[in-house]
């Protein structure tokens, strides 16, 4: 019984680390979201608001960047499950969003996106 119950304790373990999220495949991933985002102590807006702050934050609520209306009315406070769900198919999930990004299917990049994001402050200093 112990050893059974051994057995699972470690194929849990196993499974955890197998599914840890990869700051380092985060950032690479975030090249793809750099021509029109920005995070970091530096971050400006350009074509997107900048990232920083983004865990928790209110779709629309970077100031001074001009958000399309569908973005302002979103009922969406971001967390790694509705980034999971927009960064999916952005154009989908907000109709008339001016992010025009095909998006990201895979769940590993997508989680490991979202670590690398979740990281920043909202002055762009790292958590």
């Amino acid at each position: 019984m112990k050893l059974l119950v051994l057995g699972g304790v470690l194929l849990a373990a196993t499974v955890g680390i197998a599914q840890a999220q990869d700051l380092a495949e985060g950032e690479k991933s975030f090249r793809k979201c750099g021509p029109c985002h920005a995070v970091g102590e530096d971050a400006r807006n350009k074509i997107g608001p900048v990232l920083n702050g983004l865990d928790g934050r209110k779709s629309g609520t970077v100031a001074e960047y001009s958000y399309s209306e569908a973005n302002k009315k979103a009922d969406i406070t971001w967390g790694a499950a509705t980034f999971k769900d927009y960064i999916q198919n952005p154009m989908q999930k907000m109709p008339g969003t001016k992010m025009a990004f095909a998006g990201i299917r895979n769940d590993k990049e997508i989680g490991d996106l979202w670590a690398y994001l979740a990281q920043f402050k909202a002055d762009g200093s790292k958590k």
